[in-house]
């Protein structure tokens, strides 16, 4: 029941604007926060009342229009979910959900151990969608429900209105944002608040990216959460990396949403790298929908028929960096006597197929009393890990990988209550040479930059006429500076000298096509550039 004209326009001057528009946002805006209450927000992380993270893994239902589907719960549970976004209407364009039906949808979460996230619909693309409505008002309808929500801050957070801006003036979103926060704030509400992005949730104009630290800061607890909503815009890993970097770096929450995979007639939203960066960065994500849209290859599951997951559903549960490989369920559930056994160690992997960027592993099965649900494998760097793929198969081909480099991995079990296994055995492997030289070019600049340390960018183009598929990249700095973070690749460094790994999502550079690398780094004195870069070895030109 969505209108795909929530889009944003797909013209070069609307990409040029947003990625010229991604200016990191410089320091956190933390305000002074009350005593924390349930799901809470610290340090720039959703976390539980015991102060554990909480990384959302689930999809959106919409209730509204199918009040009876109350099944559906249950069986977005059965799949692996941990949270459900349930859509509400507050009566201005939709029939109001009454305060007896959202506690009963409210009571189905907490009995299907689910968190629950509502909203209210009827926001939706205000100031151009004429018959939508204001935050104002779906603050109103919050306020009608407080005796409802009272006391459910451990299973409920409050999303005040979905995509309430489109396209037409989206600056005017961020009054009306703040208004409504403290509107709910004023009136007691202590639940952590979720506010959706303008541009129909894309904000491809950058206006809450931009507004964000202001927004934040308005909220007296402190327990707000920035959604975006990833769709068609979104087609590329370095518009998608670039964004959620932004807020990661800034230690402002933030989660993806809503989010599509299949194309529409204004794009193909990338959605492997949507999740597969929601995942390193440990971010949760919310996929549209469960079932019932008008338009069904946004489907889920078909005619809501658990036993019948459309491919993009199969994608979403099931594939890499799925809910059922990467979903923990809410500890507060746990506390009435959960399931808190772990499951048996995989066997130790055995490692084939291998080629100079991927290698194809498979393990014996884990056990567990109520089941297995996904794998956890794990590239060993010295005495530490690093995220390789998570699955819910007993094998998965890692890419990515360097030439003539050797790797060694391992692998974790986990059940629906999120207890991992003991790590497996581990296994190496040394990937093939790869054949001939890679042609490359790089353009490394300093972004922004403070006394002990700086923020850079390094674009990698292929200048070759093939496909580079898995990298290696590497530098030496010139007077001390080290690498802090960084994003779009995997990186160590040794002394001066610093190598960045590809990771799923920046392993494959087309001809002439190109992959951005974001870093902050610590440094002293001055801050002279690299003088030379290779790619896989070979030397790259500067650009």
């Amino acid at each position: 029941m969505r209108s795909r004209t929530r889009t944003a326009p797909r013209v070069a001057a609307v990409v040029a604007a947003l990625l010229g528009l991604l200016l990191p946002l410089l320091s956190s805006a933390t305000p002074a926060q009350a005593a924390a209450t349930g799901i809470h927000i610290s340090d720039g992380r959703l976390v539980e009342g015991n102060g554990n993270d909480f990384v959302m893994r689930g999809v959106n239902h919409a209730h509204t229009w199918y009040p009876n589907q109350t099944q559906s719960l249950a069986d977005i549970k059965a799949l692996g979910a941990n949270t459900v976004r349930v859509v509400l209407a507050d009566g201005h364009r939709w029939t109001a959900n009454s305060a007896s039906d959202v506690a009963n949808v409210i009571a189905q979460c907490k009995a299907n151990r689910l968190i629950c996230v509502l909203e209210v619909h009827d926001t939706t693309g205000y100031g151009e969608e004429a018959a939508a409505g204001t935050l104002d008002q779906a603050a109103d309808y919050w306020i009608g429900l407080k005796s409802v929500l009272e006391g459910q801050e451990n299973y409920v957070v409050i999303n005040i209105g979905n995509e309430p801006w489109g396209n037409t003036n989206p600056a005017g979103w961020t009054d009306p944002t703040i208004a409504a926060i403290k509107k709910l704030r004023n009136a007691g509400f202590a639940h952590t608040i979720m506010v959706d992005a303008p541009n129909w949730g894309q904000d491809w104009q950058g206006v809450m990216r931009d507004n964000a630290k202001s927004v934040y800061a308005a909220d007296p607890t402190g327990n707000l959460i920035f959604s975006i909503h990833m769709y068609s815009f979104y087609d590329t890993a370095q518009e998608i990396t670039d964004y959620l970097n932004t807020f990661v770096n800034a230690e402002l929450p933030i989660l993806i949403g809503e989010f599509g995979g299949p194309p529409d007639q204004y794009g193909d939203p990338d959605e492997d790298t949507m999740m597969a960066a929601a995942q390193q960065l440990r971010l949760g994500y919310l996929a549209w929908s469960w079932s019932g849209n008008t338009d069904p290859i946004l489907d889920l599951a078909v005619n809501f028929n658990a036993d019948q997951l459309s491919s993009w559903g199969q994608r979403v549960f099931n594939g890499a960096n799925g809910i059922a490989a990467t979903s923990k369920e809410a500890t507060i559930y746990a506390s009435g006597g959960g399931d808190t056994t772990p499951p048996t160690a995989p066997g130790t992997p055995t490692a084939s197929e291998v080629t100079s960027s991927s290698v194809k592993l498979v393990w014996a099965a884990a056990t567990d009393a109520t089941g297995v649900t996904g794998y956890d494998v794990v590239r060993m760097d010295g005495t530490s890990e690093v995220a390789a793929i998570s699955t819910t198969a007993a094998s998965a081909t890692v890419t990515g990988l360097a030439p003539a480099t050797s790797y060694t991995f391992a692998v974790y079990a986990r059940d629906a209550a999120g207890n991992r296994s003991q790590r497996s055995g581990t296994v190496s492997v040394t990937t093939s040479s790869g054949g001939s030289s890679t042609a490359c070019g790089v353009a490394y600049r300093v972004t922004n930059e403070w006394p002990d340390g700086f923020q850079g960018e390094i674009v990698l183009r292929n200048t070759g006429s093939s496909a580079i598929n898995g990298w290696t990249l590497r530098w030496t700095f010139p007077d001390g500076q080290r690498v802090s973070n960084l994003w779009g690749g995997t990186a160590a460094q040794s002394g001066a000298e610093v190598s960045v790994t590809s990771v799923s999502y920046t392993a494959s550079i087309a001809p002439a096509g190109s992959v951005t690398l974001g870093f902050t780094a610590t440094k002293s004195g001055t801050n002279p550039g690299p003088a030379a870069f290779t790619l896989n070895d070979s030397a790259c030109s500067l650009t």
